[in-house]
C-alpha cells in the first residue's frame, strides 16, 4: 500500500493496480472459484486468514511463471518488500492485496456481501 506524505506533512494512501488487488476484486474472484494463489506474508501470522492461504514457502520462494499470486498480510507494510522483489524479478502476475486483512475484513461486511467473506479465523 504505497503511501507519500503531502506538502502538509499528512500521510495519502494510494491504490496501485499494477502492484494491488483491491479486496472487492479478490473477494469477487473468491467468490466466481476464480481466486489467484493467495501467500500469508506474514513473520508472525495470527489466527486470521483469508480460507486457502498458504504461509510463504520461504526466503528462495519464486512462484511458477505463468501464477497468479496475491501476497497479503494484517496491513500491507510485509508484502510489499516481496511484491517489489518479485515483479522486480520478472514475475508481473504476482500483487498484493491493498489494505492487507484489516482493509478485507473492515471493506467487505457480511451485512453487504454474504455471509461467506473467506475470512477465517482460528
Amino acid at each position: 500500500m504505497p503511501t507519500h506524505l503531502r506538502p502538509d506533512q499528512k500521510p495519502v494512501v494510494q491504490f496501485d493496480p499494477r502492484i494491488e488487488v483491491s479486496p472487492f476484486l479478490l473477494f469477487r474472484r473468491l467468490k466466481e472459484d476464480r481466486g489467484p494463489r493467495l501467500i500469508d506474508a506474514r513473520s508472525s501470522p495470527t489466527e486470521r486468514t483469508i480460507r486457502g492461504a498458504e504461509r510463504l514457502p520461504g526466503p528462495d520462494w519464486r512462484p511458477a511463471d505463468d501464477e497468479e499470486v496475491v501476497l497479503f498480510d494484517e496491513d500491507g507494510s510485509e508484502a510489499l518488500p516481496w511484491v517489489t522483489k518479485l515483479q522486480g524479478e520478472g514475475f508481473e502476475r504476482v500483487k498484493m492485496l491493498f489494505g492487507g486483512l484489516d482493509l478485507y475484513e473492515f471493506s467487505l461486511s457480511p451485512e453487504v456481501v454474504g455471509g461467506d467473506t473467506f475470512l477465517e479465523r482460528g
